[in-house]
């Protein structure tokens, strides 16, 4: 598959199917808590794989990779401190191993920094332009197809990921704001500022991902899509977080219920649809399944 397939099949207004969560099935299958999906990339390489392959066996069209995280400010405190090229490298070479030659896209996941900018935080803006320069440079240069900046709540930090990435890399790039606070998010910012400020900005799929409630994301993806003319990504969480008898965190939202809802997010104006937190492989089996019906 080729960055200008995907653009063409954009273009074209085909709905495309992307993967769902990386994080949440990885702690299923036994990541320990509050480490990052980055460490695994590096010490259980065979599970991301097999997670890549479980997402396109359930109709996958592309699969993120397991770059959220991998950013040198948010790598900075961890264990895996200094490796961030390394790690970002290998994570597409572990999509590649994962499509091998199947007609599935690989984009490059490239999350937030993990601390805000001043005034409200201690980052320069150079330097978060620096680290998502150096995390989009690895991954453009190992062949992913397309980048994906998610999971964003700060316009600031959105706007110098726009601008790192597009020192080193002219693949298709898809801009995806997290609204945790149902129409809002954590730093207040609506769908509605959130296209005035970034539209004209250089990137090509206006995105919403993660966040609150399915109900409020549709809300959050019909007014989005009456102010942008971009297509829209779309990958909602499976619900919401719940906590069972044993302690173990869930999602609310079934697979059978979540594949249900997914041709009303079509029908509101989103073209690639998948899932966020909580979305397993069976949940996006459901999605696809919906979707390729209507």
């Amino acid at each position: 598959m080729t960055n200008s397939s995907f653009l063409s099949r954009i273009n074209k207004r085909e709905v495309l199917i992307a993967d769902g969560a990386t994080g949440t099935n990885l702690i299923a299958r036994g990541l320990p808590g509050g480490e990052t999906a980055e460490l695994w990339v590096i010490t259980q390489p065979e599970e991301i794989i097999q997670l890549h392959k479980d997402f396109i066996n359930a109709g996958a069209d592309l699969i993120l990779t397991s770059t959220f995280s991998a950013t040198s400010i948010r790598l900075k405190n961890s264990t895996l401190k200094g490796r961030a090229d390394e790690i970002n490298r290998k994570a597409v070479k572990l999509a590649r191993q994962a499509v091998g030659a199947l007609p599935v896209y690989i984009a490059g996941s490239i999350g937030p920094v993990g601390q805000l900018l001043k005034p409200y935080g201690p980052l320069e803006t150079e330097e978060v332009i620096h680290a998502y320069t150096e995390q989009a440079n690895a991954i453009t240069q190992e062949g992913a197809d397309l980048l994906v900046i998610e999971t964003q709540f700060d316009l600031a930090e959105i706007k110098a990921a726009i601008q790192g990435v597009r020192q080193v890399s002219d693949i298709p790039l898809v801009v995806s704001l997290s609204y945790d606070r149902g129409r809002r998010t954590m730093m207040g910012v609506s769908p509605t500022q959130a296209a005035k400020e970034l539209d004209d900005l250089p990137f090509d799929l206006f995105g919403i991902n993660c966040g609150h409630s399915l109900e409020e994301n549709l809300l959050n993806l019909v007014e989005l899509r009456q102010l942008t003319t971009k297509p829209i990504w779309f990958k909602p969480n499976a619900g919401l977080p719940r906590i069972d008898s044993n302690g173990n965190t869930y999602y609310d939202i079934n697979p059978n219920a979540m594949g249900a809802l997914a041709p009303s997010w079509l029908e509101a104006g989103a073209q690639v649809v998948g899932g966020c937190c909580g979305t397993s492989p069976e949940h996006l089996a459901a999605i696809s399944r919906n979707v390729k019906m209507k």
